[in-house]
């Protein structure tokens, strides 16, 4: 069964250090619950409260699940392993206590980290890439987080392709998946990244259906992409100009996605994550719109 869920980051809850003020985590839980959503995901570390007692009665007297947290670790960089894996469980370890045991670590990059790749985000060449042997330390991090966190805590770890960061094209995707365990990481199919990194999503979807544990459901904007491109924006600056737009305003095909997801007896969570900035319109509305969407696809 299909399950769908909203994120804080559709609130402008960001792991981004950026101006403005996020809405506070009952705010975006009421909303998540008003606008006709199932479950949440984590945000930041200290955005929903840190106390797993508090935590589970927070989600539950809203008829809310923890869905997932996302985890950005360096992971180009070895040094950074042991303590993204410590950052990565005491995190697994809140919602497992909590009862979210099916919640998954969204392990990522640190996206938005490295110079070169947020200039060029959306418009990546192999020139910006990692070599072989940094290829051979990424994953070995990635593989080490994973299994600490499935030791620790029984959680399982999704990796998430972003843009501006190290696996955002889908030939990066490609060498992330057949260098890492396949029992220990799966791949969280973010629709509007893997579009916006030049890739198509129900390509992907169908591809890689047996590393797929989890879905993302985000839109790309055609002309605003294509401007980006054009005008060489940054990461932040696309998204500010609203790349990733409300579901069914942008490229990605979602009436074949869900097809797709039919056919292939797909069951878990979709996360709407409509990625804005503080003070980028009202993030209620657009979840309702949003959602509204999705009941439009017949979920």
């Amino acid at each position: 069964m299909i399950h769908i869920a909203n994120a804080p980051c559709s609130w402008g809850v960001l792991e981004f250090d950026l101006e403005g003020e996020a809405a506070g985590y009952q705010q975006v839980l009421d909303e998540i619950r008003d606008t006709g959503y199932e479950g949440s995901e984590l945000g930041d570390w200290g955005f929903m409260p840190t106390d797993p007692l508090k935590l589970k009665d927070e989600l539950l007297q809203r008829n809310l699940s923890m869905v997932g947290a996302f985890v950005p670790v360096f992971l180009k960089d070895r040094s950074t392993h042991a303590p993204g894996a410590k950052i990565a469980v005491r995190t697994a370890q809140l919602m497992a206590d909590a009862g979210f045991k099916e919640a998954f670590i969204v392990l990522a990059d640190d996206n938005g980290k490295i110079k070169d790749r947020t200039v060029n985000a959306g418009r990546i060449n192999s020139s910006m890439g990692l070599s072989k042997d940094e290829w051979k330390v990424f994953a070995e991090g990635t593989n080490y987080v994973a299994s600490e966190i499935k030791a620790k805590t029984g959680l399982r770890t999704v990796f998430h392709h972003h843009c501006a960061g190290y696996v955002e094209t889908p030939e990066e995707i490609d060498t992330l998946l057949s260098s890492t365990d396949p029992s220990l990481i799966g791949l969280v199919l973010d629709m509007g990244h893997y579009k916006f990194g030049g890739g198509d999503p129900l390509g992907a979807l169908k591809k890689y259906q047996d590393r797929i544990w989890h879905i993302h459901f985000k839109d790309c904007h055609p002309n605003i992409a294509a401007k980006s491109r054009t005008e060489k924006w940054d990461y932040f600056k696309s998204v500010g100009n609203g790349v990733f737009c409300e579901l069914g305003k942008g490229s990605v095909d979602f009436t074949a996605i869900v097809a797709a997801l039919m056919t292939q007896h797909y069951s878990g969570w979709i996360v709407v994550e409509q990625d804005v900035l503080p003070g980028m319109g009202n993030p209620k509305v657009c979840a309702k719109r949003n959602r509204d969407f999705i009941k439009s696809l017949g979920l």
